[in-house]
């Protein structure tokens, strides 16, 4: 049955749009692409160059400052496993892939959540355009990440970017506007202005909220670098949908395994960084 209106040709206008994209930006879409191969495979080729266990003993060692001898027990177990299992090369790549994704949404996420928390018509602006990136489903952002970067490592990490930068943009945003109003009337009482305010005063009040954001884009980064393996991304999401389209259980369990083992290490060190910024402040 038809409708009352005709059909809007959205899909069609979306194509036109990505097709002028391709056409007009390509050469920056290249030199994008170009950077972020290459920053990847520089710490994949750094972390590749240390030893095994040297790699493993450093971080049980950074695990146990940040956090407590059960996580640094847990990373040389878990890390040992991974290694014993053939996987510490996907590893590497897998960790390559978060970083560089995490690394760049700090890079744009912490900066727009400074901005929108001291403008609101900027945070009007970006909030729906966040409930967009997290409500859209996370396979949709392989397309246009196909079409401008082909295959390989940069669409995966391109994919994870959007996918994994809202939280650090909202919890950025909620940590400066949860800075007690008393402080901030002290701070101007004081003569500040409004750099100083912000560096001095808002945002290492809020960097145990900022925190909490970049753990929750770990998270999602290390999400949708698995779901990347499907347009080429390397790492252990590789090996996992390889066991998926070949039925192989046991392939498939002991990748997520090592996933496993990464995202507890993760999120159990970013927290602790969080509480022990949070500790400081108090």
């Amino acid at each position: 049955m038809e409708g009352i209106l005709p059909r809007l040709p959205l899909g069609e206008w979306i194509d036109s749009l990505v097709d002028w994209m391709t056409a007009t930006f390509g050469g920056v879409f290249d030199g994008i692409s170009d950077g972020v191969e290459f920053f990847v495979e520089g710490i994949v080729s750094g972390l590749g160059f240390i030893p095994s266990i040297i790699l493993i003993i450093l971080v049980s060692l950074l695990a146990w400052k940040v956090c407590n001898w059960k996580i640094a027990l847990f990373a040389i177990l878990g890390l040992f496993l991974i290694d014993n299992l053939g996987y510490w090369e996907e590893m590497l790549e897998t960790l390559s892939l978060v970083l560089t994704a995490v690394l760049i949404s700090i890079v744009i996420g912490v900066p727009v959540g400074i901005w929108a928390s001291q403008s609101e018509k900027v945070r009007h602006v970006v909030t729906p355009i966040l409930d967009f990136m997290q409500t859209m489903p996370a396979f949709v952002y392989l397309l246009p990440a196909i079409f401008f970067f082909s295959i390989g490592v940069v669409p995966g990490v391109i994919a994870s970017v959007i996918f994994a930068m809202p939280p650090t943009i909202r919890l950025t945003v909620l940590g400066i506007k949860q800075v007690p109003a008393d402080l901030i009337e002290a701070s101007e009482a004081f003569g500040s202005t409004t750099k100083q305010k912000l560096l001095k005063v808002e945002l290492p009040l809020a960097m145990p909220t900022i925190m909490a954001g970049i753990n929750q884009s770990i998270m999602l980064a290390l999400s949708m670098v698995v779901i990347a393996s499907m347009v080429g991304a390397p790492g252990l999401g590789t090996e996992v949908y390889r066991a998926v389209t070949q039925i192989k259980t046991g392939v498939g369990f002991e990748a997520g395994l090592a996933i496993v083992v990464i995202a507890i290490l993760l999120d159990r060190i970013t927290q602790n960084i969080g509480k022990k910024k949070q500790g400081g402040n108090a």
